[in-house]
């Protein structure tokens, strides 16, 4: 595979040997693990619990008897206290939403910015950016990682900012428009929004002055991207992080391949495990990922838990390991009456649906003593209500022909389905008693 710009754009580490890279793991994991026992009381409790200590790694494999984090335990040490620097060494603190309780407060020192900056910078390069280039932002800022972490990383490349944030639809047009980017920051499904924005206007979304788009901050699949594509005229990229671990940077798809967010192994050192029994699976097997930190000084985290659902990939434009799309995730993953359902696999199966929108909300219920689930989708603008009932009953036939769930289905009007304007899209409604 040839590269599409100079091979010497890539870091000496993008290039480097299996050898090699192992090699600066074991060096980082080791002092990870040392800095977190000798500084954050929650660790030395846990592994003393759990008969381990850091010099018992002697190889990397060692660290399959190290204990997992949770995000109970972020919660448990609210709000600093698995921070394993003084407080006063912190230079940014961000935080989870909390709507499922307390937020996740995670921090950073300035090396840590620094880092976090540089991964972003190289995750762009990656995705076509270059020095000169406007990006666009449309992540959220703030508390969330989103908008703060691509800005900073796009600053470091060299990049003109534009710091959108989430909302005002009409204004990320009219910008767009005007200020002619080359590269846009956003969750796939609120450029799904601007596309129909933008079509609502009587514009052809594929004369946007957009190149490629970087896109995270919630799963999507094949199908969404070929659509983004196919409507916006645009090379769509997968760029991957959680807060818990550092931001959006920890992965990123190279554009020559589009064939999975290359992890930056450098910096994150990644396990799949059996999500049931915490077992370390063999790369290629589908399981839970699990995230070591390698150089994070405020918050290192020892085998974080991420409840995403993936495989580790062999390495292929560049040295480092990939994960494959995120199939789901193990918390969010809905059982219906003995079938597994993922959001994702609805997602395919409506933006195969030429004269539906894209969007869709499920809308999970208990009846008496068994869970219902709804599908509720939405016309593309243009098609006549007419089609709604036919539509309706053809996409149930296949939902349950192709998954194996009984749904009902409800085709809206065009732009009835609320659109995210900040953050991740609301994909599911959990309307069952607690």
């Amino acid at each position: 595979m040839s590269l599409p710009f100079p091979a010497s754009e890539l870091e000496p580490i993008e290039r480097a040997s299996r050898d090699e890279l192992q090699a600066l793991q074991l060096q980082r994991l080791r002092w990870t693990l040392q800095h977190a026992y000798e500084h954050v009381p929650h660790y030395r409790a846990a592994f003393d619990a759990k008969g381990v200590h850091p010099s018992d790694l002697q190889q990397l494999a060692d660290l399959r008897h190290f204990p997992f984090t949770t995000k109970a335990d972020l919660r448990a040490n609210y709000p600093f206290g698995l921070f394993a620097v003084p407080r006063q060494r912190v230079v940014r603190v961000h935080a989870s939403s909390g709507t499922t309780g307390k937020p996740t407060v995670v921090g950073y020192t300035q090396n840590d910015i620094d880092t976090w900056a540089q991964l972003v910078a190289r995750s762009l390069r990656a995705s076509g950016v270059r020095a000169g280039d406007i990006v666009h932002v449309a992540y959220g800022y703030g508390l969330f990682t989103g908008g703060l972490g691509a800005h900073y990383g796009a600053e470091r490349l060299g990049c003109t900012v534009i710091p959108m944030s989430g909302g005002q639809t009409e204004k990320q047009v009219q910008l767009i428009q005007d200020f002619k980017p080359d590269a846009i920051m956003v969750t796939p499904s609120y450029m799904q929004v601007i596309i129909e924005e933008f079509e609502r206007q009587g514009l052809d979304p594929a004369q946007m002055s957009l190149r490629v788009g970087i896109f995270g901050a919630e799963p999507w699949t094949e199908a969404m991207r070929q659509e983004i594509e196919r409507k916006a005229g645009i090379d769509a990229v997968d760029i991957y992080g959680l807060s818990e671990i550092m931001g959006p940077g920890v992965a990123n798809e190279c554009i020559e391949t589009k064939d999975g967010p290359v992890i930056w192994e450098d910096h994150f050192y990644p396990e799949i495990i059996d999500p049931e029994t915490g077992e370390v699976l063999p790369d290629g097997a589908e399981g839970e990922l699990v995230f070591t930190t390698l150089s994070k000084e405020a918050l290192p985290m020892v085998r974080y838990r991420t409840r995403d659902l993936t495989r580790l990939l062999p390495p292929t434009a560049r040295s480092m390991r990939r994960i494959g799309k995120i199939v789901g995730r193990s918390d969010d993953m809905l059982i219906i009456r003995g079938v597994n359902l993922f959001p994702s696999q609805i997602e395919e199966l409506v933006l195969q649906e030429a004269e539906l929108s894209g969007q869709y909300q499920l809308v999970v219920s208990r009846e008496g003593l068994l869970d219902e689930v709804s599908v509720r989708t939405e016309l593309r603008s243009g098609v006549p209500l007419s089609r709604a009932a036919e539509l309706s009953r053809h996409l149930q036939h296949r939902i349950k022909t192709l998954i194996g769930v009984s749904t009902r289905v409800d085709v809206g009007a065009p732009e009835s389905i609320e659109r995210t304007l900040v953050g991740k899209a609301r994909r599911v409604v959990d309307r069952r008693p607690r």
